[in-house]
């Protein structure tokens, strides 16, 4: 555990809500698999990154999760076989539950 004027200690917590560590945990996984490559990973994060940038996103972690989520969707598409349509099904029938679901429970499909 770092102490609070330990100079190594992280600036602030590296996650605002735990499903960008489940982000960041999915995209690991899927190097693993061998879905994609670190390097697919890391230039599809970058490549979503400066989108955000030239958008005009501010430079915050809600940005930076927004652009992991961005490049974990156009690779599921372009290298796990996912197509945009199952996606976008996937998802739609995701927020149906997540919203039919009652507050503190488990979502489930």
């Amino acid at each position: 555990m770092f102490a609070p004027d330990d100079p190594l200690a992280p600036p602030a917590p590296a996650f605002e809500e735990p499903w960008q560590a489940q982000a960041l945990a999915l995209a690991d996984a899927m190097v693993r698999a061998g879905h994609f490559s670190a390097a697919d990973w890391a230039e599809a994060l970058g490549a979503a990154l400066r989108e955000a940038e030239a958008a005009g996103a501010p430079d915050t972690l809600g940005t930076y999760f927004t652009a992991v989520l961005t490049a974990l969707e156009r690779l599921a598409e372009t290298r796990a076989g996912l197509t945009a349509d199952t996606r976008a099904e996937r998802r739609a029938a995701w927020e149906a539950a997540y919203r039919r679901t009652p507050h503190g429970q488990p979502v489930t499909l």
